[in-house]
């Protein structure tokens, strides 16, 4: 797994796998009525205020509990139908949100109505809607800028409380992933990008051509990056209807047709480009695509054998941008090269892609105690979080952790989630004698094999024998066995020891106290 270079600007650093992907077509994009009408207002300044925001992270190794409240500020836009625009992980587990308009003193208290941390977009609504009487909707443009064009970046980074503008121009603009599994365009710009110009606008000929997000991180200088308002159009039509559904993506595992004798082992024309399939996201006989087949097209649009499309004269990106354009009712149409011949195919794709190991996706971890122990499903956010650790990291490849080789696997009828000791032991003399087994994956209670969290407490619930065995899925360590009556006993006294209110999140304590069924 490896870590984007991205620094989030104003918090939220999110786990993510680097995947290649791509595009096609002239770069306009389809407009939602009503958001590009009229002029630019006059002043565009009017229509960019500074947010507020107190959060409320979660914390995956205490996760009966929340991290202590955080104040961080960022940038948003007057966008149409009286709201604001801005990051997502500027508001993401936000508490409390506030919005200040340039030059102004009242704040004005706001409500989070739809947010994607996947493509890092939220929409704000205020409680008092008079304040969109002086502060209009910005213009967006409807097409993509071209390389060089100038950019002016407006927000309100740190160092100061006015707003601030900063030049530069666009650098370049590729189709990348986001915050795994979603990927989306991105434009690069050198203009100045700070932490706090998060969710402020980059406008060039006096429209806003997209949303300032992160910059990258290390010693390098002058890259920033913008959300287009191609993918702010996307995430606006998806919540018209009140939810968010995510965008369609392809999970197999395709490589390039660069290498002559790949293409010779194929038996290919020279005249065929494409992608090569290695590996299907699904081995079952009704899946339309196999492997070696040779991907050429998406709809009408040419793929190279580098996988790119060409989307204009001067641009070339990842043939998965063509995804969110071409895919319709859940299929993609496809045109792929097998054993010679081209065949038309209809690709199944969509927005979820489930994994042993979850995203919280701005929710609070479920959990359950049980004595001494906690248990919690394993997320990204404790998996990102023990990454920080390198010599934690390379203990658990040493014992085979599933976090570490089972992390990205589809979940089964056998296999729903990982569930994971989150914490270390809370104190109480029923656990003397045993090591600390926090980031270990359970595997079995009593001999029977653990699906999931809520399989757990069900079948902690269940027992009847005196002792209580917990075996764990790694190579080494050692098998916690309690005394089941001993265990019981000492869970309240250590709830009430360590100012834990509940034993367990709603979810888990509804299948703890379903008696009545068994």
């Amino acid at each position: 797994m490896q870590k984007y270079l991205l620094t989030r600007l104003g918090g939220l650093a999110i786990l993510g796998l680097c995947l290649s992907a791509g595009s096609l077509e002239p770069a306009a994009f389809g407009a939602t009525p009503g958001a590009k009408t009229g002029p630019a207002p006059a002043n565009i300044e009017s229509s960019v205020v500074k947010v507020f925001s107190t959060m409320r992270y979660p914390d995956p190794f205490k996760p009966w509990t929340k991290q202590a409240p955080a104040e961080a500020t960022g940038s948003g836009v007057v966008i149409e139908g009286n709201r604001i625009l801005t990051n997502a992980h500027v508001v993401l587990y936000a508490s409390q949100v506030q919005v200040q308009a340039s030059a102004a003193g009242d704040k004005v208290s706001a409500t989070v109505v739809a947010v994607a941390p996947g493509i890092d977009l939220a929409v704000l609504q205020l409680d008092d809607p008079s304040f969109f009487a002086t502060h209009p909707a910005m213009a967006r443009a409807n097409k993509l800028p071209h390389i060089k064009d100038a950019v002016l970046a407006y927000g309100f980074p740190t160092g100061g409380n006015s707003l601030s503008i900063t030049k530069g121009i666009v650098s370049r603009i590729e189709f990348v992933s986001y915050n795994y599994p979603v990927s989306g365009l991105r434009i690069q710009v050198d203009a100045a990008i700070n932490p706090g110009n998060s969710g402020g606008p980059a406008i060039a000929d006096d429209k806003m051509i997209g949303l300032a997000f992160s910059k990258l991180g290390g010693d390098t200088q002058n890259i920033g990056y913008i959300i287009p308002n191609e993918e702010v159009e996307l995430f606006l039509k998806d919540i018209a209807d009140g939810h968010y559904d995510g965008k369609p993506a392809m999970y197999d595992d395709l490589q390039t047709l660069e290498n002559p004798a790949l293409r010779d082992f194929l038996k290919l024309d020279k005249s065929v480009e494409g992608m090569v399939v290695h590996r299907t996201a699904k081995t079952d006989a009704s899946y339309p695509l196999k492997e070696w087949d040779v991907i050429t097209r998406i709809g009408e649009a040419p793929v190279d054998n580098q996988g790119m499309v060409k989307i204009d004269k001067d641009l070339r990106v990842s043939f998965q941008y063509l995804i969110q354009k071409q895919a319709s009712n859940g299929k993609l149409p496809l045109t792929v090269v097998r054993g010679g011949k081209s065949l038309q195919i209809q690709l199944p794709v969509s927005a979820e892609h489930p994994t042993l190991v979850t995203d919280l996706r701005g929710s609070y971890p479920s959990y359950f105690i049980y004595g001494p122990i906690v248990f919690s499903p394993a997320t990204w956010q404790l998996v990102s979080s023990l990454e920080a650790n390198a010599g934690l990291m390379r203990m658990l490849g040493l014992v085979k952790s599933p976090l570490v080789t089972h992390a990205l696997d589809e979940p089964s009828a056998d296999l729903e989630e990982l569930v994971v000791v989150s914490s270390p032991f809370f104190p109480h003399k029923i656990a003397n004698g045993y090591s600390n087994v926090a980031g270990s994956v359970v595997d079995s209670v009593n001999g029977i094999h653990i699906k999931s969290l809520r399989h757990l407490v069900a079948v902690l619930r269940d027992l009847k024998d005196p002792f209580v065995t917990i075996e764990f899925d790694q190579k080494g360590g050692e098998a916690l066995v309690f005394a089941r009556q001993a265990i019981m006993s000492a869970t309240d006294d250590i709830l009430m020891d360590n100012g834990v209110r509940a034993q367990g999140s709603p979810d888990t304590l509804a299948v703890w106290q379903d008696k009545g069924s068994k």
